[in-house]
């Protein structure tokens, strides 16, 4: 079965939009990974200040590989002012989010909708 990974990530009020418009203008840069399943972003409604982006994946090692590969590439390697994303002067943005974790599951059990 399939694998999830729920990134938690803390986002203040005042850079709730720039979170979504940060994905959305990413939108379909990871459809196209090797064992990719499934995302989402889900919006708190109440009570939080968190953000969960949830992926699945067909396996543990196929989220490795998009991780060291093109998700790494995407956030500039890890170094600031690298990659995509950089502002004038080679600096990234600042950060939406203000804390991540990340949660990882296997799907043990799962139903669809009955036709």
């Amino acid at each position: 079965m399939s694998i999830v990974k729920i990134n938690v990530l803390t986002v203040p009020a005042e850079q709730r939009e720039v979170l979504e418009q940060r994905f959305a203008s990413r939108a379909g840069a990871v459809e196209g990974s090797d064992g990719f399943e499934w995302f989402e972003l889900l919006r708190p409604v109440e009570g939080t200040d968190q953000y969960l982006v949830y992926t699945r994946w067909r396996s543990e090692e196929d989220f490795q590989a998009w991780m060291n590969g093109s998700m790494k590439a995407a956030h500039g390697g890890g170094g600031a002012g690298a990659g995509e994303g950089a502002g004038e002067g080679g600096e990234r943005p600042r950060p939406a989010a203000s804390g991540s974790t990340l949660w990882s599951f296997e799907v043990v059990q799962q139903a669809s909708p009955k036709s």
